[in-house]
C-alpha cells in the first residue's frame, strides 16, 4: 500500500471494522456495505451481501445482521451497524448515492462479494466476506481497484519443465498434488512445498498471488522438482469441521507434518529424483514447523531444509500483536470501540494459556482453534528445537512482513548464526508472500496486488540447493 493510501485510511478511521476469520492465525481487514435490489442473474452470496446492504438503506438493521456469524455478531451488532451507517460514513464519504458493479474473490477458505458502492464523495468496494455456511463473517469498506489477475513470473519458462498430478499419502487422508518435473532424465534435485496456516491449496493462492506456483514454476525451470499439494484442512474441510470430536483431535501433526513427510517420501520413491538431494521448503505456518518436520523426518534422510517467513513466537501472542497493528494501521490513538475488541482479543489469549491437559478433549474453540492445537504448540519454540536438526538450513525473512517479523529471523540468528550449515537472507523490499511493494503494509496489498515471488528468492534457494 503507497503512504498516499494509508494518509486515505486514516481519514476513514471509524470506518474499519477488523475481525479475525476463524481459521488458525488467518488475519484479515475484513468486509462490506451497500444497498439496491441484486440482479437475477448474480449469485446467492452476492444476492445475500447486496441484502444486508438495501436492510442497512432502509434502516432495518436487526434484518442487516440475520446472517452474522456469532464473533460478527459480538463486534459488530445492530447498534454499531446503525452508527457506522447513519453517522460515521456520512461524515466521511457524503450521502449513500447506489450500488454499483459486483464481483467475487476467494480467501483461504473464505468467498468474498465485492460491491462497488458510490457515495457523494468517493467510490468505494463493500466486501462482505462469508464462511463455508453462508455466514458474514468479515464486513468493511476497501478502495475500489480493478481485480487483478495472475500472472506467472518472467523467470517461469514452461519449456523447461512439465507436470503432472500426483497423490500425497494414501487412505482416507489422501492429497491431490502437482509434482513439476524439469525436462530431462534426471536424476534432479527436489522441493516439497508446505502451506502456511488455513486451509490453502496446492498454489498457496492469496487474491490474484500464487507463491507457490511461482516457486515451482521459477525452481523448476533452474533444473529443480517441486511438489505441491492441496492441505489436508482444505481437501477435507467439511468431514473435519462436521464432526467436532475428529477436529478436537487435530493438532499440527495432522494438519501439517504428517503430509509434508508423506510428500517427501513419496519424492524419494519417484523416478528421476535425485533420492540424496530431497528438500522440503515451510512457509509462514509451515515455516514455523520446520524444525518439527526435521525431526520428524529422520528416517527418510533429507538433505536439508528452508523456511520461509518462519515464526519463531507463540502462535496466540502473534495473533493479538497481528490485530494490534491492523487497528493502528489508520493512525493515531486507537478508538475505545476497538479498544474494546483488543481485551476481548487478550481475553481469549488468557484462556488458552490457562489451558490443561483436562481441556484437550474440549470442543469448545478459542480463536477458531480447538484446545488441544493451543496445547500441542504450547513451549515449542521453533530455534531451540533447530538446534537439533544436524541438516544444512536456510532462513528467509521479508523486510515488509507484519505477520513473521524481521525479530523472528534475528530469534532463528541467536540460535544457529554459529553454524556454517545455515544460511540467512533478510530482503528489505518484500512481504509475507515475497513479492515487493513499499510503503505501509496491509492484508489489502495481498488481494489488491499482484506479485510474484522475487527472482532473487529463486536464485537463493537455487543456489542454495545447489550446494548440497
Amino acid at each position: 500500500m503507497s503512504l498516499k493510501f494509508a494518509k486515505e485510511v486514516s481519514g476513514m478511521k471509524k470506518i474499519w471494522l477488523l475481525v479475525i476469520l476463524s481459521s488458525s492465525l488467518l488475519i484479515s481487514a475484513a468486509s462490506a456495505l451497500l444497498s439496491q435490489a441484486p440482479a437475477k442473474a448474480e449469485d446467492a452470496l452476492t444476492v445475500k451481501a447486496r441484502e444486508l446492504l438495501a436492510a442497512m438503506e432502509k434502516g432495518d438493521f436487526q434484518l442487516a445482521v440475520r446472517d452474522f456469524d456469532a464473533t460478527m455478531l459480538k463486534l459488530s451488532g445492530p447498534d454499531k451497524l446503525e452508527t457506522m451507517w447513519r453517522k460515521q460514513l456520512p461524515a466521511q464519504l457524503g450521502a449513500f448515492k447506489k450500488q454499483a458493479g459486483a464481483r467475487r474473490d476467494q480467501l483461504q477458505g473464505y468467498e468474498i462479494v465485492l460491491v462497488t458502492c458510490e457515495f457523494e464523495k468517493a467510490t468505494l468496494d463493500a466486501r462482505v466476506v462469508f464462511d463455508k455456511t453462508g455466514k458474514i463473517a468479515g464486513l468493511g469498506f476497501v478502495p475500489t481497484a480493478p481485480p487483478a489477475k495472475y500472472e506467472p513470473p518472467a523467470y517461469a519458462d514452461p519449456a523447461k519443465f512439465e507436470e503432472t498430478e500426483v497423490t500425497v499419502g494414501s487412505g482416507d487422508w489422501a492429497l491431490p498434488g502437482t509434482l513439476t518435473m524439469p525436462m530431462g532424465a534426471g536424476p534432479f534435485p527436489a522441493l516439497v512445498l508446505v502451506h502456511g496456516s488455513g486451509p490453502n491449496g496446492r498454489d498457496e493462492e492469496l487474491g490474484p498471488n500464487k507463491p507457490f506456483k511461482d516457486l515451482a514454476w521459477g525452481l523448476a525451470s533452474r533444473g529443480i522438482a517441486v511438489l505441491r499439494y492441496d492441505k489436508r484442512s482444505k481437501v477435507f474441510q467439511a468431514r473435519i469441521l462436521a464432526d467436532p470430536k475428529l477436529e478436537a483431535t487435530m493438532t499440527v501433526k495432522e494438519e501439517t507434518i504428517d503430509d509434508a513427510l508423506a510428500a517427501a517420501a513419496l519424492l524419494e520413491r519417484t523416478k528421476g529424483i535425485d533420492r540424496g538431494r530431497v528438500f522440503i521448503l515451510g512457509h509462514s505456518l509451515g515455516g514455523f514447523l520446520m524444525p518439527r518436520i526435521a525431526v520428524a523426518a529422520k528416517a527418510l534422510k533429507l538433505a536439508g531444509f528452508i523456511s520461509m517467513a518462519g515464526l519463531t513466537q507463540p502462535l496466540d501472542d502473534t495473533i493479538l500483536r497481528q490485530m494490534t497493528y491492523l487497528y493502528g494501521l489508520a493512525g493515531g490513538a486507537v478508538s475505545e470501540d476497538d479498544k474494546k475488541k483488543l481485551e476481548a482479543l487478550k481475553s481469549e489469549v488468557a484462556k488458552i494459556k490457562a489451558l490443561t491437559d483436562a481441556d484437550r478433549s474440549s470442543t469448545t474453540k478459542l480463536i477458531g482453534a480447538m484446545p488441544a492445537y493451543w496445547l500441542d504448540v504450547r513451549g515449542y519454540n521453533p530455534p531451540e528445537m533447530a538446534k537439533s536438526v544436524a541438516k544444512p538450513m536456510l532462513i528467509l525473512q521479508g523486510g515488509r512482513d507484519y505477520q513473521v517479523t524481521t525479530e523472528d529471523l534475528e530469534n532463528w540468528k541467536k540460535a544457529l548464526g554459529g553454524r556454517k550449515d545455515v544460511e540467512f537472507h533478510l530482503y528489505p523490499k518484500l512481504n509475507h508472500l515475497f513479492f515487493e511493494g513499499e510503503g505501509i503494509i496491509t492484508p489489502l496489498e495481498y488481494m489488491q496486488k499482484h506479485g510474484s515471488v522475487a527472482p532473487y528468492v529463486i536464485d537463493d534457494i537455487a543456489n542454495w540447493i545447489s550446494k548440497h
